[in-house]
């Protein structure tokens, strides 16, 4: 039966309210909805707003920023909570992190989207909701409540539902003028005063000035040479990576697959990016992280997770647990990015072999094997050497194993079930050192120096500390064939270590 005109009518009618309706709900909530993360350090809640600026409020003792004109929408984000030493320290932070600022900018394009999304599936629920009462009531009833509409308690009733709405939105309420609303925007440039020469990239951030004092104009202004100095370092070295194979850095066969191998980070954002830059020159398609990605494992430090999964978004990743990442944060965030976080199990690697590593039993104080506390790091050792071995015993010889220190890779080596151990912690390149186990097997041990270029627990800065080194490992047919390291010197320099074959074999009896 074909629809009368009065029903595509009523229907076009029900449609259209049902994405109004829909519609008007989503952007209230959108608008209306916050989110709390972790970022810069901080507890900070996200709210979206339609003035196409971020602000970012920093709390009572330093200066709101502005930036201008971002894109269609705009965001507000408050900073709360962190753990810092001193308002001194809190500022270079910022503007180390602002050095490179691309995974704070993705996450919180993330986290808005996210928002927008749950936001439009709820407004979709609440539009269908007409569509449902229609259908449900069926022809008879609709008729009854029509007719009902026009009689008194009809009309009473409708006007309580036209009511209702503004009720709940009660336009009449307004906020408090607050002493932060008094303040006025001025850019960074305009505050610096023109004897102060500034980033073309930060003269146009703006900064409240109304509780600006000259304590905090003079943290502004050291925190903007930190931010320069910080990315004119970082952005020559991960530029002048490209020309390293005019250094000796190898380049893959055809048939090759290259790892890039980074540890002991320390919070070294700024490395990342240079990282990232040597893995390409150099062919590599998978990092191994060795750990110690952070100085103490706690939520404030998500910020240098969030910049070394940023830079190796599309990369295959693999990662352990240093003994600085305390408990179990850093593991279950980087696997929550999607990170394989090794536990103990082999499991496949993109170069055609296995991997097998675990946490280093020092991180959590627990020393845990699965679900088994109390384990020592020599026992650790040893229950990874069980269960490399019995992959061997099952006809695949794990190609590599995976630690924060190399050492606890040692008895693997020892009885010859495994090709390669990677590891960090010592802050110093060693190896390839091989190692002839059990029945002539032979495998080797390679340690990678600091990524960060910590002298400490902690590498956050402007340059580093120390040298700063990654590593590259070569696979072919599913086997480690060879080793290079790379090393950023403190001056910006580089040093590019020859590329070490090696040759693990497992053992072969005699026929």
């Amino acid at each position: 039966m074909r629809p009368t005109p009065r029903r595509l009518l009523v229907g076009a009618a029900l449609v259209s309210l049902s994405v109004a309706l829909g519609l008007a709900v989503a952007v209230s909530l959108f608008l209306t909805s916050s989110r709390t993360v972790v970022l810069v350090g901080h507890d900070t809640v996200v709210r979206p707003t339609l003035a196409k600026d971020a602000v970012v409020e920093t709390g009572p003792l330093l200066p709101d920023l502005r930036f201008r004109d971002v894109g269609p929408l705009g965001v507000t984000l408050t900073l709360g909570k962190t753990e810092v030493g001193s308002i001194e320290e809190l500022v270079e932070r910022y503007a180390l992190i602002a050095g490179d600022p691309r995974a704070p900018i993705d996450k919180v394009q993330d986290v808005v989207l996210d928002m927008a999304v749950s936001a439009a599936l709820r407004g979709l629920g609440v539009g269908l909701v007409p569509v449902a009462f229609f259908l449900l009531l069926g022809r008879h009833r609709r008729g009854e409540l029509f007719r009902g509409v026009r009689t008194r308690h009809g009309l009473v009733a409708l006007a309580l539902l036209l009511v209702l709405p503004v009720l709940v939105w009660q336009p009449w309420e307004s906020a408090e003028e607050t002493q932060e609303e008094q303040g006025s925007w001025q850019t960074l440039a305009e505050l610096a005063g023109p004897d102060v020469v500034l980033p073309a990239e930060v003269r146009d951030i703006e900064v409240r000035t109304g509780p600006v004092t000259t304590q905090s104009r003079r943290l502004v202004l050291s925190a903007i040479d930190t931010y320069d100095r910080s990315r004119e370092f970082y952005s020559a070295a991960a530029e002048s990576a490209a020309g390293l194979v005019e250094l000796g850095l190898r380049e893959p066969e055809e048939d090759e697959t290259v790892a890039l191998l980074v540890s002991d980070r320390h919070d070294n954002i700024g490395m990342d990016r240079v990282a990232r830059a040597i893995g390409d020159a150099a062919g590599a398609s998978v990092v191994l992280n060795a750990g110690d990605d952070t100085s103490t494992g706690q939520p404030w430090e998500a910020f240098s997770l969030d910049s070394v999964q940023s830079a190796f978004a599309d990369w295959e990743r693999f990662g352990v647990a240093g003994n600085h990442d305390h408990g179990t944060f850093v593991s279950t965030y980087l696997a929550d990015q999607g990170w394989t976080m090794l536990a103990g199990e082999v499991v496949d690697a993109p170069w055609g072999g296995t991997l097998l590593g675990v946490d280093d039993p020092r991180s959590s104080g627990l020393g845990n094997w699965r679900d088994e506390s109390g384990l020592s790091f020599a026992e650790v050792g040893d229950r990874l050497a069980d269960d490399a071995c019995a992959a061997a015993e099952d006809g695949e010889r794990v190609s590599t194993v995976l630690v924060h220190d190399a050492n606890l890779g040692d008895e693997a080596l020892a009885r010859g079930c495994v090709d390669l151990v990677v590891g960090g912690h010592t802050h110093v390149q060693s190896g390839p050192e091989p190692v002839v186990g059990a029945d002539g097997a032979t495998g080797y041990s390679w340690t990678n120096g600091t990524t960060g270029g910590a002298a400490y627990a902690i590498a956050l800065g402007s340059k580093p500390r120390r040298d700063a080194e990654v590593s590259l490992v070569t696979y072919a047919e599913g086997r480690p064939v060879g080793l290079q390291w790379v090393r950023l010197r403190t001056d910006g320099s580089w040093r590019v270590g020859e590329w070490e074959p090696v040759a693990p074999a497992p053992f072969t009896p005699d026929l």
